[in-house]
């Protein structure tokens, strides 16, 4: 009982402040961005190498350095994408009178190159572990792969809350591919089918045969499921969808010198307009 309820800590700690973390790192300075990105790369590389090594180990630390490394390896996906550095030919916002497949051909191509990068590190993934006892983190990997896809796919279809406030400004034109609306007839299926996955999961863990390690390995890829099932849900309930992570999206705070341009400088141009014409004056 105790490995089951460190396991679950450990998933939501790293759920959480890994998502914060990109958050973050995504809205610093450039040179700070390049610098993840190649750091990412790196530790994308190790993680692959990780996977491989721990394929084979049956033990309950070998359960947790697979989950690690499936989520190293998903963070660079999750990286490269929100940096503007993997996403897609489609650069541009699209019509709000945009609708049907021109609208779905839009928003593919706004992130086609993205998914060809899941797909790429997701086979590589599978290969690795192909055959092997330690299917960790296969699993954290596909649970986060398909989970993100119906997410991406609700967006387009349209929920309540679309978590705009999560993309950074060179990704902002993502939002007109989005759709506001209650729900959507695709998001039931998604949440029953993850919930009937996840209840797989939970009584695969709870057979009396069942090895520490597969029992903590099962709670690792079940909480990421179940988190991902919350995740969904708060697509649609009528709550704060930021809270979680309102120290990583808040923005930086200015120097007192930039504060004080911003208050100077359009003091002084409305002076300028006022001295020529008032109807121009800026407010």
């Amino acid at each position: 009982m105790t490995d089951t309820f460190v396991a679950l800590g450990f998933a939501i700690f790293i759920w959480w402040f890994s998502t914060g973390i990109v958050i973050v790192l995504n809205r610093m300075s450039q040179t700070t961005i390049t610098l993840s990105l190649v750091i990412s790369s790196i530790l994308g590389i190790g993680a692959l190498v990780g996977l491989a090594h721990t394929a084979h180990q049956t033990g309950v630390t070998g359960a947790y350095c697979a989950f690690t490394c499936a989520l190293l390896a998903w963070g660079w996906n999750e990286l490269s994408f929100l940096t503007g550095w993997i996403t897609g030919p489609q650069k541009t916002a699209i019509f709000q009178s945009t609708q049907g497949w021109p609208r779905f051909v839009a928003s593919f191509n706004a992130v086609v190159w993205h998914e060809i990068a899941i797909l790429l590190v997701g086979v590589a993934i599978i290969v690795i572990t192909w055959d092997a006892p330690n299917q960790v983190g296969t699993g954290t990997y596909l649970v986060l792969w398909i989970m993100r896809t119906s997410a991406k796919l609700n967006l387009f279809f349209g929920v309540r809350n679309l978590n705009e406030e999560f993309l950074p400004a060179h990704l902002a034109y993502l939002e007109s591919f989005f759709k506001r609306r209650r729900m959507n007839a695709f998001f039931p299926v998604a949440v029953v089918s993850a919930s009937v996955c996840l209840w797989m999961l939970v009584n695969f863990a709870s057979q009396p045969l069942v090895t520490p390690s597969q029992v903590v390995g099962s709670v690792l890829v079940g909480t990421m499921l179940a988190l991902a099932i919350v995740e969904h849900l708060m697509l649609v309930l009528p709550l704060d969808t930021t809270a979680l992570w309102r120290w990583a999206i808040q923005k930086p705070h200015k120097s007192k010198v930039e504060e004080a341009l911003d208050t100077y400088v359009p003091a002084r141009l409305n002076a300028h307009l006022d001295s020529h014409d008032k109807s121009f004056q800026v407010n």
